[in-house]
């Protein structure tokens, strides 16, 4: 394994640490700052609206620049607005340190991925940004819930301020352990990065990240009340059960490289089908506990097993620019998290329950399976006619060449 990946994995610990962190110490947030629940949910859907922007403004304004140069501003970037949240005076204050942080993110993943990928075999670059995201898997594992009891024992503050050291450690592991490129970068322009989304395959795959990961982020935003409010679990057993949540997204993430390595449209076709109905079980089920137990596991495991496979099929058709394709993809990602968010957030406002966005969840995510059937069966479509004409050009070679030559 390169140590680049690693460098790179802890970049991703971190940034998904301050990312999903927020979802178990959302009830102590909301407290401090007298904020609704939905009010607090901003605090997720701003950060994840960010994540957006800075995926295509910062990816796209840094494309001439040195990547590893770049990924080191980015780390310094999602530093400043961790420290900014843990100071935070007032909810405002704390929005804009996750908007300042959350700008990092898209193009830390984006250009991370494409660092990955070239740093493996062509046939094992899906494995390689899974490899990447273990970090973003770690953090739910080991991260989310020593956070999460952190932030329960001293303050939700003390665990931004956590964060932010492993900033620190994220950015002298890039500087050390991510090789300098030997020979120059290869000449990228905007112009040419933005022909990738040419390809009518690039959108229906971000119209899929949007709406396949989309659903599970809404369904785990306000998680922590529905296992406290709903499941009858304690606050205490929240960090608890976030680790098996976490051990899901590390299988998933592990398995859903492997298998895209081999097929990526039928990987994200069989795990988005399966999420759907993991989900729909848990909406029946959320009053269980045992149920609740393993449907959170199962939720985590489909739900991130898609990422390998939705980042590297908008890298596959992006072609040759794929640096712009992949941050936008980190975006697509980001704006389902919002997407998620925001109408969770609705079903609990209009009284409809904690279940409610599990249930909004299933349906935004069977609206990604309908968009991933279609792009399979266009990209199929595709191929049989290149195909084709590949046959018919070398029927009409073979009859020029065994024509009688005119006289």
């Amino acid at each position: 394994m390169p140590l680049g990946l690693l460098a790179l994995a802890i970049g991703a610990f971190g940034i998904g640490l301050t990312e999903f962190v927020i979802m178990g110490l959302l009830p102590e947030v909301a407290a401090d700052f007298s904020v609704t629940e939905a009010g607090a949910g901003w605090l997720i859907s701003g950060y994840a609206l960010a994540v957006v922007v800075g995926a295509l403004g910062i990816t796209a304004a840094t494309t001439r620049l040195p990547r590893k140069a770049v990924l080191l501003g980015l780390v310094v970037l999602f530093i400043a607005g961790n420290v900014l949240t843990a100071l935070a005076p007032e909810y405002g204050i704390a929005l804009a340190g996750r908007i300042l942080a959350a700008l990092s993110h898209g193009a830390f993943f984006g250009i991370g991925s494409v660092v990955a990928a070239s740093l493996v075999a062509p046939e094992k670059r899906a494995g390689a940004i899974a490899l990447m995201f273990t970090g973003l898997t770690a953090a739910n594992v080991l991260g989310v819930p020593f956070g999460t009891f952190l932030g329960q024992q001293l303050g939700w503050r003390s665990t931004f301020w956590a964060i932010s050291l492993i900033g620190v450690v994220s950015f002298v592991g890039i500087a050390t352990l991510v090789p300098a490129p030997r020979a120059p970068q290869e000449h990228v322009s905007l112009r040419g990065e933005l022909r990738a989304f040419r390809s009518s395959q690039v959108w229906l795959s971000l119209v899929v990240t949007i709406l396949a990961f989309g659903g599970m982020f809404g369904a785990f935003t306000y998680i922590a009340y529905t296992l406290t409010a709903v499941s009858g679990f304690s606050a205490a057993a929240v960090p608890w059960l976030l680790v098996l949540f976490g051990a899901g997204l590390v299988v998933g993430n592990w398995l859903g490289g492997r298998l895209a390595d081999r097929s990526i449209d039928g990987t994200l076709v069989l795990f988005t089908a399966a999420l759907v109905v993991v989900l729909v079980a848990f909406g029946l089920l959320a009053g269980s506990q045992p149920a609740t137990v393993v449907l959170l596991a199962l939720m985590g495991g489909f739900g991130f097993g898609t990422v390998p496979g939705l980042q590297s099929r908008v890298m596959v058709y992006a072609g040759q620019a794929p640096t712009l394709a992949s941050g936008a993809n980190i975006g697509a990602f980001n704006l389902g998290n919002a997407l998620g968010a925001w109408a969770g957030g609705l079903g609990i406002s209009a009284g409809l329950g904690y279940t409610s966005p599990i249930w909004i969840g299933a349906l935004i995510t069977a609206a990604g399976l309908v968009v991933m059937l279609f792009a399979a069966s266009a990209a199929r479509r595709d191929i049989g006619s290149a195909s084709l004409e590949l046959v018919s050009d070398a029927t009409d070679a073979a009859s020029a060449a065994l024509a009688p030559p005119v006289r």
